[in-house]
This record gives C-alpha cells, structure tokens and sequence, in this order.
C-alpha cells in the first residue's frame, strides 16, 4: 500500500485569521486532510522573533487562531493541530541547521530582507528573526513533510529549506531527510480591502473569519475599487481591483461574475451594484464558519484539549525523526 504524503503547514499566532489566510492555505489545508497525512502548527515560537516584549498576545491567540481552524473546517481527527513551542525537537534541529548555513546567506532571504524592510529593524534585527527561515526548515524536515502550502512570497523560504536538507545529507551521508515541495494555492495572494497587495491584519485591511455580519458590511463598502471608475457610465478596470478578486475567490456562479466583469469593463454599472453582490457572496460563505466558531467558543477547555492531543501526537512524530538524525550525525552516544 503507497503511504500518503505528508504535509507540514501554520500560522503565527499574532491574531485572527482572515480571508487572505482561507484563499492561501486553510481552502487547501481542509481539502488535502481527506488524502493526506497532516500536521498543522500554531508557530507560536516564530511569532515571538517579533514580539518578545508581548508574549501574552501570542497566549492569548492560540485560542483564536485554533478556533479559526476548526470553524473552517479543518477536522482534528484527521489533522494533527499543534503548538509549536512545545515539540522540543524542533529548536534541537534547528541548532544543528544553523551549523549548515551561513550568516550571508540568512542575510540575503528575499523573504526575510522584505520583512526587515516592513518592520522598519534597520540595523537593529532580533537574532532570533534573522534565523527563523532555519527555524521553518526544521519545522518542515523534522515530520518529513513531502508539501508545504504558502503564498508565493514564501517560496524563498523553501527554497532555503531544500539546500539545508541537501547539505545536511550530504554531511551526515544520509538520506533521513525529505526535501518538500510547495504547494501555492490557484489565488495564492488575497488584496487588502484598501488595495494594497497584500491582506494583512497589522496593515488593518482584512476580513476576518469571525467578523460580524454588520463589520463585513462596512469592510466591503469601504473596499478599494478602480479610481478610475468615476461615474457609473466609466469603462472600469477589474484586473487589479480588490471587488473582482474577491468575487472570484468567494463567488460560486462563476457565469455571473463573468457577466459583471464585462459590463463593468464596457461601462454602466455602478461599484455599489458589485459591493452589494460581493457583500452576498461573502455573508453566504462566512455566516456557516462564524456559527461553527461562536458554538467551538463556548468551551474553550474542549479546544485546547484537542491542542494538547494533536502536540503530544505531533512530539511523537518530530522524536522518531530525532533518533534517526542523531544517528546519522553519530551523536546518538548511549545507543
């Protein structure tokens, strides 16, 4: 019998999860469960690379952010959710990794430079961020996961991946790790609802799964549209626009939206006439998940019990692969 593939996925707990993270990974997380064998982790870790001085906002998502998994559908009997702190093995690898790589070459990550950039470091990098690409590796390697679901602008960081678990074979003279593959969703990339090209929920332009009925409403009516688009008589732009690309990751009469695209293009039909359509479409998709979270929310103990099972399991897994690379390092010294 072929063993299933296996996936390693998650998310920083810095708080909740929105549209941008269902369209770049939860969509997929939910559908390759059912084929797979999955492990998806709460980087509680990572996140404190940029917020040390607050930890107790990272304590305080856990909760959400595994509530935002299991309202979306994501089913702890078929995947192993986790806090990544506390599989012990991860930051063990992670040591052995960052013998393998060189400073020049954490320094030069396109995803790690851009990030650097957005948070304004300058010259004043936490260590802990410029190494968390090596931190990532050993989250991947050490349940020897064959896929990683990202966004595009996270290929850098498997692309890093793929040259430590080549050079630590070639080291050791093994084969005990897997070099994964990324898997990028068909809508890789979400819009924020200001236009930016990315929804992020510290740039303040996000849906949040859990929004309210009301606070989606006034989301989707403020959203960006074409700035061109001055009267309803316009010829209006759809590439590029947050409305159109919305409807295409949401909307389900896909003929419909085609219909729209072109009579927006020729001119005649007014933003608010989208809005009002996109605003049906989203209220349709979230109104089921913000149910399923609101009822998950009444016992947060039952929640966490499913956190504590999927970690242990998840220890479990990440020590076997720890037996098998301290052997093939040779530092396994009481076998």
């Amino acid at each position: 019998m072929k063993s299933k593939s296996i996936i390693l996925t998650g998310d920083r707990p810095t708080g909740k999860l929105h549209l941008g993270h269902y369209v770049g990974s939860l969509a997929a997380r939910v559908a390759l469960q059912k084929e797979h064998t999955q492990f998806v982790m709460i980087a509680d870790a990572q996140a404190l690379t940029d917020n040390a001085d607050n930890p107790q906002k990272i304590r305080e998502n856990i909760l959400e952010v595994a509530l935002d998994y299991l309202a979306v559908g994501i089913d702890p009997h078929q995947t192993t959710i986790f806090i990544q702190s506390l599989v012990t093995a991860i930051p063990e690898l992670t040591m052995y990794f960052l013998n393998l790589v060189t400073w020049n070459r954490l320094k030069h990550n396109p995803t790690v430079k851009l990030e650097i950039q957005q948070k304004g470091y300058g010259e004043e990098v936490p260590a802990g961020f410029m190494i968390y690409p090596v931190n990532q590796a050993a989250d991947i390697t050490i349940f020897k996961a064959n896929f990683v679901p990202v966004g595009d602008d996270q290929i850098p960081v498997i692309e890093q991946t793929v040259e430590l678990v080549r050079k630590f074979n070639r080291t050791y003279k093994t084969d005990v790790l897997v070099e994964p593959k990324a898997l990028i969703a068909s809508i890789a990339r979400l819009p924020g609802t200001d236009g930016k090209a990315k929804m992020s929920k510290s740039l303040g332009n996000a849906i949040f799964l859990s929004d309210t009925a009301d606070e989606v409403m006034k989301k989707v009516k403020m959203m960006y549209t074409d700035p061109g688009h001055l009267r309803v008589e316009d010829p209006g732009k759809v590439e590029g626009n947050p409305v159109f690309t919305h409807l295409d990751a949401f909307g389900t009469d896909k003929a419909k939206i085609e219909e729209l695209k072109e009579h927006y293009r020729r001119g005649g039909l007014g933003d608010s006439i989208v809005k009002k359509y996109l605003l049906e479409v989203l209220q349709t998709f979230l109104e089921p998940i913000r149910k399923r979270r609101e009822e998950l929310a009444k016992d947060p103990k039952h929640v966490m019990d499913i956190l504590f099972k999927g970690t242990e399991a998840a220890n479990r897994a990440a020590h076997q692969t720890l037996i098998e690379i301290r052997q093939a390092m040779g530092i396994d010294y009481f076998r």
